[in-house]
């Protein structure tokens, strides 16, 4: 067949041009899509059906809102911000990822080739095999599952226009930062902090800013802090399957390919959240008598956090000690050291989103610095000779990198955070006025998940007030 006579998207110098791994392309946008999926709609139904049933609405529209927000985010400026070009040692360049010359080229994250001393290069750039128009949707995926999982600390309270002012303003100056530094070339990645898929990046980030966001917004009502049951908890367990699934390509994806790396992080994926499970809900039946299907998904969530930052890096037997660790670890700081810490007690993390994602991803990180096995660095790492202290050697002072890059990450989301809520509170009120609270979606969005009580209209205040309940607390919060 003459060439002029092959569709312009098969022949090779256009739309398939020499450099493009059609495989790598295909498995890179299939991770980018279950990473997608576990927000929209997996976060969606697990925060609208784990909260109170007057606060359905508006959590999940949180997660929905916070999802398209970042989408404009990202490809205006931020995408180049987080892995685009050198601007500080801890930033990159705001650019727009819109024009055709610079999505459709090769995708090329300048700043993460490794250099000597003396200037000379020690490794290239990273440039997968695909055009950047998929690494700016892959990266996006995992910039609006932070920001969601943050939100999961202010349920049930939260101004809904003061967290509109919030996203955007949280993924300029916070997540941009963290993600340059680790891993689009910044002064972490290059000094050797490992966080394979976001365990600092994500996990620990929005852990310590959900708590020190939930710090400044303030708490729920006394009546939903003393009782907040879930509404439904079979659409908690489809929410939770859809975030467990969905990690395949969390973890899968992070090797830019689909290569023995990516196959090794999914495997130890699913048997780090599957120990994690089995250890969280032994413990419940031990402690408590009884398993909580909640509390599964908590030991759940915190397995799939821990293993992140070191899915590809370490061996299977290592996942399962990483969840036995993040299946006792967080449990311990959620269900019995959160309880005697009177700090804690001042702060309304509704969804304990600290214990599941900042405790958990910590635990990750150091434990990546622990068992990192040296072949399969090498496989992943830009640094020769990268792997974990068990291993000997110079894998002695991994593990320090790893507590000093979130020493790192918590200081900044710590007082970026800060910054950004005092800012906001001086335009909007980052609480909802006690009266609304008291009434929750109907009063704040004019619509109700069930229409029990007046078919969606506004209800008398008085049909809401559960001042008479037993008093016995229940459900995944009890003011944890």
């Amino acid at each position: 067949m003459a060439t002029g006579a092959i569709p312009i998207a098969y022949q090779t110098t256009q739309s398939s041009p020499d450099w493009l791994n059609k495989g790598d392309n295909a498995w890179q946008m299939m991770s980018a899509t279950l990473v997608g999926l576990q927000s929209m709609p997996g976060l969606v139904i697990l925060y609208g059906s784990i909260v109170k049933k007057k606060w359905a609405i508006n959590s999940a529209f949180m997660a929905l809102y916070a999802f398209a927000a970042v989408w404009i985010c990202w490809v205006v400026w931020a995408y180049n911000m987080s892995f685009g070009d050198r601007l500080l040692p801890f930033w990159g360049k705001a650019r727009p990822a819109l024009g055709q010359s610079f999505l459709a080229a090769r995708s090329e994250l300048t700043a993460t080739a490794m250099r000597y001393h003396d200037g000379s290069v020690e490794a290239d750039m990273l440039k997968p095999f695909y055009p950047a128009a998929t690494m700016v949707y892959f990266q996006c995926m995992f910039a609006s599952i932070t920001v969601i999982i943050l939100a999961g600390s202010l349920l049930g309270r939260m101004n809904i226009k003061a967290w509109m002012a919030f996203v955007p303003l949280w993924i300029t100056f916070s997540y941009t930062v963290c993600a340059f530094s680790l891993w689009g070339g910044g002064f972490l990645f290059q000094w050797g902090v490992i966080d394979y898929s976001g365990g600092y990046v994500i996990h620990l980030s929005s852990g310590i800013a959900g708590l020190t966001a939930a710090y400044w917004v303030g708490p729920r009502s006394a009546s939903d802090r003393e009782r907040f049951p879930p509404n439904n908890i079979l659409l908690v367990l489809a929410g939770a399957g859809l975030l467990w699934l969905g990690w395949t390509g969390f973890n899968g994806g992070d090797p830019y390919s689909a290569n023995i790396d990516s196959s090794m992080a999914v495997l130890n994926t699913h048997i780090c959240a599957s120990t994690s499970l089995l250890m969280w809900t032994i413990l419940d039946v031990f402690f408590f008598g009884k398993p909580s299907v909640i509390g599964a998904v908590q030991g759940m969530i915190t397995g799939l956090v821990c293993i992140t930052p070191g899915a590809g890096l370490v061996q299977g037997w290592a996942a399962i000690v990483m969840g036995i660790l993040s299946g006792s670890i967080p449990w311990y700081t959620m269900m019995v050291l959160h309880k005697k810490w009177s700090f804690m007690q001042r702060i309304d993390d509704t969804l304990g989103v600290f214990h599941t994602h900042a405790v958990a991803g910590l635990l990750g990180g150091a434990t990546t610095g622990l068992f990192a096995e040296p072949i399969l660095c090498s496989l992943f790492l830009s640094i020769p000779g990268s792997k974990g202290a068990i291993y000997g050697g110079v894998g002695g002072s991994q593990f320090g990198k790893q507590i000093a890059g979130a020493l790192f990450v918590t200081a900044w989301n710590v007082v970026i955070t800060s910054i950004i809520c005092v800012l906001i509170s001086l335009v909007l009120p980052l609480r909802i006025a006690d009266q609304q609270l008291l009434i929750g979606d109907d009063a704040v969005h004019g619509e109700e998940a069930y229409a029990i009580w007046a078919e969606g209209e506004l209800s008398d205040i008085t049909h809401h007030n559960e001042s008479t309940h037993s008093g016995v607390s229940v459900g995944v919060t009890q003011n944890v």
